[in-house]
This record gives structure tokens, sequence and C-alpha cells, in this order.
């Protein structure tokens, strides 16, 4: 019986489209069905869903790896070590094909960032776990891709897809014809949700951006003697990090002050506007204006004449991204108003 593997092709994108034309090439020249990532979308929950069962059909896990670790879940996994991972766990054979360090490849495709390239080197040291191949070119790929697939498939077939009988043969037409409009639609509004994802971490990077850059004197005062404040000059990343966790669900403007107040000199602060009211009322804009905060939609009783505010989507994502580069850095996140910036 002729039996069609399905082969899961995993990588960054941008940078190795050009490979992945190669693995894919390779796969259909042998007779097989590739299924790659460029097909969806990682961009929510729902779309992973539909990857993961995607990579729970395949027969085998084809994983490229160069110089740049990808695009990361807001975890701050990359999505391409998420599949891989999915893979492993659910007991699919994968393999694995990592660029010779000393084969020439684009400057412009390589992370310079430190932080990422280390995730990169801690990726590829779990992939180097298992027998891997390396490669110095999309030519040298092909080549290694077929042949490794041909003693994977003799050493450890698997389930496959074979070619059913003429009987039904009308009902799995209708049911290609079906499946094939349906994956048309998936790969536009997959389209549209990676686009959005980007938008978002643009919003984001934008944001934490401003906010390092611009600084604000903060007056606090222990006393109910404005003269006998103490001046404190710090970004508005800072003040913004110093706040932002107690906004997640809501926060009254003066509870604000108080907890910018404790964030910069701790306990003993003056209960009653410690920092002044109009400072707090400049700073609220400046996040609103950056779309950070927005006026709370919960109710309170009428005697309450508070404001309150909470976190906006944008506002939850640079609180969520910029503490976990604190944690994964070891910086203090009881110190986040007093510390260094944060670069996201």
């Amino acid at each position: 019986m002729d039996k069609k593997y399905q082969i899961f092709v995993s990588s960054t994108y941008e940078d190795l489209k050009e490979e992945r034309d190669q693995a894919i090439k390779a796969i259909l020249e042998m007779g097989h069905i590739p299924v790659g990532m460029e097909m969806f979308s990682a961009a929510d929950e729902e779309q992973w869903q539909l990857i993961a069962r995607q990579i729970k059909e395949t027969d085998y896990y084809v994983l490229i790896i160069a110089h740049r670790y990808g695009s990361e879940t807001p975890e701050g996994l990359s999505y391409t070590e998420k599949e891989y991972d999915f893979a492993i766990e659910n007991g699919i054979p994968t393999l694995g094909f990592i660029i010779e360090e000393k084969a020439a490849w684009p400057s412009d495709k390589i992370d310079t960032d430190e932080r990422t390239k280390g995730k990169l080197d801690k990726f590829k040291s779990k992939v180097k776990s298992k027998l891997v191949k390396y490669w110095n070119g999309k030519d040298d790929l092909h080549g290694k891709i077929s042949i490794s697939l041909i003693k994977a498939m003799n050493t450890n077939p698997r389930v496959g897809w074979v070619r059913t009988n003429d009987a039904i043969v009308p009902n799995v037409t209708k049911e290609l014809t079906r499946l094939s409009a349906e994956n048309s639609q998936l790969r536009e509004e997959n389209k549209q949700l990676l686009r959005k994802q980007i938008e978002a971490a643009d919003e984001v990077r934008k944001a934490v951006k401003i906010l390092n850059n611009n600084i604000r004197d903060i007056k606090v005062r222990t006393t109910a003697i404005w003269e006998d404040a103490t001046t404190h000059s710090l970004t508005l990343l800072k003040i913004f990090m110093s706040v932002a966790p107690n906004l997640i669900n809501e926060n009254s403007s003066i509870e604000i002050s108080r907890n910018l107040a404790f964030s910069i000199i701790g306990v003993g602060y003056y209960r009653v506007w410690p920092t002044p009211k109009n400072k707090i009322t400049d700073l609220i804009a400046d996040f609103v204006s950056l779309d950070l905060l927005e006026p709370s939609k919960k109710k309170h009783p009428v005697s309450d004449e508070n404001s309150y505010w909470t976190l906006t989507r944008i506002g939850k994502q640079v609180l969520k991204r910029s503490r976990r580069i604190q944690l994964e850095e070891g910086i203090d996140t009881e110190d986040s108003g007093s510390g260094s910036g944060i670069g996201v």
C-alpha cells in the first residue's frame, strides 16, 4: 500500500524562506505531504490549538535553525521552540537541522541582542540533545532533509495516509474541496491576526521607549507641610512600573499617589496625597495619552467621589513584558520604581 506521510516543517520565517522552500520541495519530491507554520498564525490561543492539532496528526517533524530565535509568545518562548516542545511531548519523531557556525550568512538575519542570542543558544542545546544534522546552505539542506527522512521512514515507520477505495472517492473529493475552501479562509484570517499581533508588539515597544525617554520630578511628603517634601526625578517607565500592578483590576487616583510614594521612600509617607494631586492627574493624563490607562467601568457607590483607573490592553502588555524581563534578568521587582531603565 502506497503510504504518504505528513511532515511538519518548523523554523523562523522571514530569515529562512528559501530554506523552507527547499525543505518543502524535498518533501514533495519524495511524494509526501508538507505542512508549515506559514499556513497558520500562533497569534492567539485559538490559532495555537489549530497548529497543535496539525502537529499531533503529523508523522515527522522537521526543525530548521539558523541565527534567529524568532518572535516570542507572551510567556517569552519563541513560537518555533513552543512547536518543537509540543512535538517532543507528543512523541512525534523530530529531525533537527542546525546551520554550521562557520557557514556564510547575511548579517541582517542574525540576532544581535544578547538576551535573545542566549535564548537561541539554549534552544540549540536542547535540540542537540537528540541527533541533528548541520547544514551550510539551502542546497545542502535539501539533500540532508531528503536523506534523513528516508532513514526515519525506514527505521521508524508511522501511520501515514493511504489512498482510499473508489467507492468513497466522490465523498473524499467533496471533503477535500470543503477543506481547501476552509483552509483558504483560515489563511486569510491568520494573516489578519498576525498583522494585529505585529502591530500590538510595535505599540508596546513604542510605548516603553516613550516612557523611558521622559523624566518627571515627583515631590513626596511625610508630613502635611509641602515645604518639607523631597523631590525625586524618575522616568515615566519607572513610575508606571511602580503603580501598574495595582491597576490590573482598578485603583483610585489617591491610591496611585500612595503607591508611588511608597515605591520612592517606603513607609512613612503622608497618607493624604503624599505626592501632589495635580502631579498625579498629569501622570494619569500621560498614561492615558499612550493608551496605557482608561477609566474603570466598575460600579461604585454614589457617595464615592474618587476617580478610578485601570490598565488597557496595551498597558497590561507593557507591564507583563517589562515584569518578565525583570524576573529573567534578576532585577528586584519590589524596587522597580527606583531601579535602572528596562529595555524591551
